[in-house]
């Protein structure tokens, strides 16, 4: 049986790089040097320069390229580097497709860095396919799919953007970083080229910022390394190699965040002190059905709103566990507040437009005891102020 044929979780520990070829070492080597010697001026060895190959980025590239079903792998020296370089794929008077729900990082690339460059955006409801197709214009040249979204965990229909895209000759680019391959793998769905932040689930321990892409085809390949050498915002040696070790560890890391996850979240719903739950796993999601079919299961991320502000400050005032913090898909459980962390780029109308409201929490469940947590929600609730929903 070869490397490829083992499953997900075989697959994470043995592959290519199961053990350094050179001496036996059940790590990949970190190679520190920024420029190799060459046999000689007519014939240059497989590197010259680190910023434009490394054997231990390679070997991140090649690991995430395979967990992705894609041809060549990327690696950035952070989520947003690979977003940005990425987007560098279009050109003056190029439109491109987003959708509304969307990492704020995104959108500040989007409105303060693109449209300086001539290329239009929309932001579209991506959940409703005849919304998709109705902005499709004729210089529509991205389509760009975050599912689940962030924070609202918005459910896109993959496979039917995807063949939007390919009737009216668009990309289609998806952000993949809430799922990662573990658990939904976009390539196989029709997307071009997926995304990740791999400071988050992928690393998955908070000490290491990393961005990685996997592209379907050599021709975006090709292009796309040629925009990672011009550009040069790659991931370093040592910080790739402390990706190749989170990723070791993925799947028992998100197998057990996810159940978690799901007890939370039932847990939230049946809460007299919430108004809603955003989670794809509750059969009342939007997009559960979707959800259902397209990924391997609902993720370790969600959002609830509570009252409001205020709420939301009596809230994380009592709670213990949760680091209070931005970022996400750590071993620690991490409560974020998006209208004044993830998606403070985002002009308050344009957050309320989009039902992020100043009462939204997001939860990343990490490793500890489910019941502790629930505990410890319970205790801080005491402290919150009814739900405004009239049930």
């Amino acid at each position: 049986m070869t490397h490829q044929s083992y499953t997900f979780q075989t697959q994470l520990l043995h592959n290519q790089h199961k053990f350094d070829k050179e001496t036996g070492g059940v790590s990949v080597p970190i190679q520190l040097a920024s420029t190799f010697h060459q046999p000689d001026f007519d014939q240059f060895g497989k590197y010259d320069y680190s910023r434009s190959g490394n054997p231990t980025r390679e070997a991140l590239e090649e690991m995430i390229s395979q967990l992705e079903g894609g041809v060549k792998g990327f690696a950035f020296s952070s989520g947003i580097a690979a977003i940005s370089t990425a987007f560098l794929l279009l050109s003056k008077g190029d439109h491109v497709l987003v959708t509304e729900d969307v990492y704020g990082g995104t959108y500040r690339m989007i409105n303060t860095v693109l449209n300086r460059f001539g290329i239009e955006h929309t932001f579209v409801d991506m959940t409703d396919l005849d919304t998709v197709a109705s902005n499709i214009q004729e210089n529509t040249k991205v389509i760009y799919m975050e599912t689940p979204s962030n924070p609202l965990l918005k459910v896109t229909d993959i496979q039917g953007v995807a063949k939007l895209a390919k009737a009216n000759g668009c990309l289609t680019f998806l952000d993949n970083t809430f799922l990662t391959p573990a658990l939904q793998r976009p390539l196989d769905l029709g997307v071009d080229l997926v995304l990740h932040s791999a400071t988050k689930f992928l690393a998955g321990h908070s000490d290491v910022l990393a961005g990685l892409a996997v592209a379907k085809d050599e021709g975006l390949a090709q292009q796309l390394y040629g925009l990672q050498n011009a550009f040069g915002a790659v991931l370093g040696a040592h910080d790739s190699w402390l990706v190749l070790r989170g990723l070791k560890t993925l799947h028992v890391r998100l197998k057990q965040s996810s159940e978690s996850a799901t007890k939370i979240a039932n847990y939230l719903n049946n809460h007299s002190k919430v108004d809603e739950v955003f989670y794809p796993g509750l059969s009342t999601h939007p997009g559960h059905s979707i959800q259902t079919r397209q990924a391997e299961g609902p993720g370790a991320v969600l959002s609830f709103s509570l009252r409001n502000e205020e709420a939301v400050r009596n809230f994380i005032q009592h709670v213990r566990i949760p680091v209070y913090a931005v970022s996400l898909g750590a071993v620690e459980s991490i409560l974020s507040y998006p209208a004044k962390m993830s998606h403070a780029a985002m002009p308050e109308a344009e957050r309320k437009k989009r039902g992020i409201s100043n009462g939204l929490l997001r939860l990343s469940v990490g490793l500890e005891n489910v019941d502790e947590l629930i505990k410890d929600f319970e205790q801080a609730f005491i402290h919150v102020p009814e739900s405004s929903v009239i049930v």
